[in-house]
């Protein structure tokens, strides 16, 4: 396997007439933690850089062009920009603000061919495939809508349409565990790892880097998303990336 990735997020959204970044618990109750450029600045040691626009889709507002811009110019890492991305015109007015990879959650669900469609048009390594599930008795269901709406498709049959139309990695948010501090869903990691073969990056639990070395031990995931424990000081991206050097885990210098 490739080395290993950690990669903060930046979860932004629009308070008192500002673009800022906020921390919330299972998609809700947000927290104020920054302002997304010095943020990002911060963030360089990094692998890589995801920013989502977490109200755009369900508020069905324009997007924060501006801001990709701005966090893209501060940016020396690739970043990933998720959030309101309904059509191909919207994936490229993103990638020409500056991002590298463009997220899709909601319009990939509601039509499937928008996979296929971005995949030829940008290159499948530009497409990344949200996924924010959550269990239901002995399965794990597709969310859309920022968590909001049940789509019936199941993890197990969702991810094999989004390697073969193309997708280039997926983005998996347990929303059972997003912003609790319990730990990444270890289960629904594996059973994503058992249904495609496509680089995978953890979300949704992480307190400590300790999650973080857990979550390479016991799956497949190929990069381990995080926000809260970078945002508020209670660990640096360096100092996850030794840790994990220290338990054997291969990582970018």
């Amino acid at each position: 396997m490739l080395a290993r990735r950690v990669i903060p997020c930046l979860d932004c959204d629009v308070r008192n007439g500002r673009v800022v970044v906020l921390k919330g618990r299972k998609f809700g109750r947000p927290r104020y933690a920054g302002m997304p450029v010095e943020l990002a600045a911060g963030y360089q040691h990094a692998d890589e850089l995801v920013m989502l626009d977490i109200g755009a889709t369900v508020q069905r507002r324009t997007p924060f062009l501006g801001v990709i811009a701005d966090v893209s110019s501060v940016c020396s890492i690739p970043l990933c920009v998720g959030g309101g991305i309904r059509s191909i015109r919207d994936f490229e007015a993103r990638i020409k603000h500056g991002a590298d990879q463009c997220s899709i959650n909601t319009a990939a669900l509601d039509r499937p061919a928008l996979i296929s469609e971005c995949a030829r048009e940008f290159g499948s390594q530009a497409v990344v495939i949200a996924v924010d599930a959550k269990r239901a008795g002995n399965s794990f269901f597709c969310f859309a809508d920022a968590g909001t709406r049940q789509t019936g498709h199941t993890l197990d049959k969702w991810l094999p349409e989004i390697d073969a139309r193309g997708a280039g990695e997926v983005l998996l948010t347990s929303i059972d565990r997003d912003g609790t501090g319990k730990g990444f869903d270890i289960e629904m990691l594996r059973a994503a790892g058992e249904a495609s073969s496509l680089p995978l990056i953890a979300s949704g639990g992480c307190s400590s880097v300790n999650d973080i070395v857990e979550v390479f031990q016991k799956t497949k995931a190929s990069g381990a998303l995080a926000a809260g424990i970078f945002h508020f000081g209670k660990a640096t991206v360096e100092g996850c990336k030794k840790e994990l050097a220290a338990r054997g885990i291969e990582v970018r210098a």
